[in-house]
C-alpha cells in the first residue's frame, strides 16, 4: 500500500524560490503545504530587490532634477528629505506584499500554510514548532528553499559600536548623514551611488584590488569613474582593522593607516547559509561550505529532498532562486529532466547599470585559449539615443572563434537600461549565436539597443572583408 502524505510537495521558506515553486505546483495541480517563520516575500521583498531598487529609482530622480539644465530646463536644487524616501520605499513594498506574496492568495489557490520554524526529520516528514505546539506535515516531495543570511567579519569594535546589513537598513527610521560601507560587490556598490545621490556621504572599502570582482573589469573602471565624479569615495586594497567609538573605520591600504569617520557601518561583504537548525545532516542530506549540496536538477542525497536558492550556495540572485525552484517541481513530479540555467545573468543596478552574461573577457581566453577569443566593444559615443539622453557607457563582447564558426561566450554592458538589454544576448548565447548574426537582426531606432546591432553589423562587415575572395563578378561587357 502507498504511503499517504499531507501533500505531493511540502515547501520550506517563501521567499523567491519557495513563492515560485508553491505557485508552480499549485497551478499544476499539486497538493502544496508551504512553511514559514517570517514574512512571504523572503529576503528579496523585505531587504533587497525590492527596497534597494525604490530607493535607486529615488536616487535617480533626485539626480534628474539637479541635472535638468543640460536639457535646457531649469534645475532644482532642494533638500531632500531622506526620512520620506524611507518611507516610500516601505509603502511600496507593502503594496507589493498585499499582492502576489499575500498569504490569503496562497490559500485561495489550495496552498496549506503553516507558521513556524520548520525541522526535517525524515525523508518525508517535517516538523513545525508552531505557537500551539509541534505539527508534523509530510509530502512526497520536500523542497527546502530557506535562503541565507548576511557574513558579518570579524572586526575588533564593530559589534560594540554597531553596524547595518541590508537586513536592517532599510527599516531606518533616522537616516544617516555619512554611510560608510564594507565591501564591494554590488549592493554596496549600487546603494553608496544611490544614497551619495541622495544627500548621504557614501565610502566604499573593498579588500580586493577592484569593486564588483566578477564583472567585466574594463566596465568596471568606466562605473567606478562615474562614481567617483558624483562623490563617493571608493578605496580598494583596504584591510579593515578595528572600529573604534564615533564610530571611526580603521583600516589600512599599502601598510599606512586610514581613518573614516562615520555615522553608520554597512556590512555587505557576502552571504553566509545557515542549515544547521533544520536537521538535514541528521537523516543524510549533505551540507558544503557553501550550502545544501545539489546537482543541477536540485536534488540532494536524499531522493525525495531537494533545495532551491540561496540555501543552495549557487547564484544569489532572485531570478536564479526562482529558476532552480520551478527546475525542482518539474523534476520531481514529471518524467525526464528538469533543465536547468546554462547562462545566468546579472546587473548591477547602478547609473549607469552594469549588466553581465556568460564570460568575462579573461575566462574566456583561460578556458578556450588567447587565439580562440574576439572580443568586440562599442562605446555609446556612436549611439543617437545616448547622445539624446546625454548618456554614456559601452558594450563588450566575447566571442569563441571557431574552425568553421564563432558563438557568443560573453556580454557586458554599461549602459542605461542595460539590465533589460543584457536578456537578448542571454538568448544570443544559448542559441549559439556569432556576434555578426546580432548584425542582423532589426533593432527599434533611436533605442540604447541599435549599438548591439551595430556592434554586430561591424562584426560582419570584417568578415566580408575576409572573405571578399568570393564576391560575384559582374558578367556584363563594357
Amino acid at each position: 500500500m502507498n504511503e499517504r502524505f499531507d501533500a505531493d510537495l511540502v515547501v520550506v521558506g517563501l521567499g523567491s524560490a519557495g513563492l515560485t515553486a508553491a505557485d508552480v505546483a499549485a497551478r499544476l495541480g499539486l497538493r502544496v503545504a508551504a512553511i514559514e517563520r517570517g514574512r512571504p516575500g523572503g529576503d528579496c521583498l523585505w531587504t533587497g530587490c525590492v527596497p534597494s531598487k525604490a530607493l535607486i529609482a529615488a536616487s535617480s530622480a533626485a539626480r534628474q532634477m539637479r541635472s535638468a539644465d543640460v536639457f535646457g530646463l531649469p534645475t532644482l536644487s532642494i533638500a531632500i528629505d531622506a526620512a520620506a524616501v524611507w518611507r516610500s520605499m516601505r509603502a511600496v513594498r507593502e503594496r507589493i506584499a498585499a499582492g502576489d506574496d499575500d498569504p490569503r492568495r496562497l490559500e485561495a489557490m489550495g496552498i496549506a500554510l503553516h507558521w513556524g520554524d520548520a525541522r526535517v526529520v525524515g525523508p518525508h516528514q517535517v516538523e513545525v514548532s508552531t505557537d500551539c505546539g509541534p505539527v508534523m506535515v509530510t509530502g512526497e516531495v520536500i523542497l527546502v528553499c530557506t535562503g541565507g543570511h548576511p557574513v558579518v567579519p570579524s572586526i575588533a569594535g564593530l559589534v560594540e559600536e554597531g553596524y547595518l546589513t541590508n537586513e536592517t537598513l532599510f527599516d531606518l527610521e533616522q537616516v544617516p548623514e555619512r554611510m560608510v560601507f564594507i565591501g564591494g560587490g554590488p549592493i554596496s556598490v549600487e546603494l553608496a551611488q544611490a544614497f551619495g545621490q541622495l544627500g548621504i556621504v557614501t565610502t566604499v572599502l573593498q579588500s580586493g584590488d577592484r569593486v564588483l570582482e566578477r564583472d567585466e573589469p574594463e566596465l568596471v573602471d568606466e562605473l567606478v569613474a562615474v562614481i567617483v565624479a558624483e562623490g563617493v569615495e571608493v578605496c580598494c586594497g583596504v584591510e579593515v582593522c578595528r572600529v573604534e567609538p564615533g564610530p571611526v573605520v580603521v583600516g589600512t591600504v599599502g601598510g599606512v593607516e586610514r581613518r573614516w569617520a562615520t555615522d553608520a557601518v554597512v556590512v555587505a561583504v557576502g552571504r553566509f547559509v545557515d542549515v544547521d537548525a533544520l536537521g538535514l545532516r541528521d537523516i543524510g542530506v549533505e551540507v558544503g561550505a557553501h550550502g545544501v549540496v545539489v546537482d543541477d536538477r536540485g536534488r540532494t542525497a536524499v531522493a525525495s529532498i531537494y533545495a532551491a536558492g540561496d540555501v543552495t550556495g549557487r547564484e544569489l540572485f532572485t531570478h536564479a532562486a526562482a529558476h532552480q525552484a520551478a527546475v525542482a517541481v518539474r523534476d520531481a513530479f514529471y518524467p525526464g529532466r528538469g533543465r536547468s540555467a546554462g547562462v545566468v545573468p546579472w546587473a548591477t543596478f547602478t547609473d549607469p547599470p552594469l549588466a553581465h552574461a556568460g564570460l568575462t573577457t579573461s575566462q574566456a581566453r583561460q578556458r578556450f585559449g588567447e587565439r580562440r577569443v574576439r572580443v568586440h566593444r562599442w562605446s555609446l559615443d556612436h549611439n543617437d539615443r545616448a547622445h539624446v539622453e546625454r548618456a554614456s557607457g559601452s558594450i563588450v563582447l566575447v566571442e569563441r572563434v571557431g574552425w568553421l564558426r564563432s558563438t557568443l561566450v560573453g556580454a557586458h554592458l554599461l549602459a542605461p537600461g542595460a539590465s533589460e538589454l543584457i536578456n537578448e544576448l542571454v538568448v544570443a548565447i544559448e542559441r549559439k549565436m556569432s556576434v555578426a548574426d546580432l548584425g542582423g537582426v532589426v533593432h527599434v531606432y533611436p533605442t540604447i539597443a541599435t549599438s548591439v546591432q551595430q556592434l554586430g553589423g561591424r562584426a560582419a562587415m570584417e568578415r566580408a572583408r575576409r572573405y571578399r575572395w568570393l564576391r560575384k563578378r559582374s558578367r556584363r561587357r563594357w
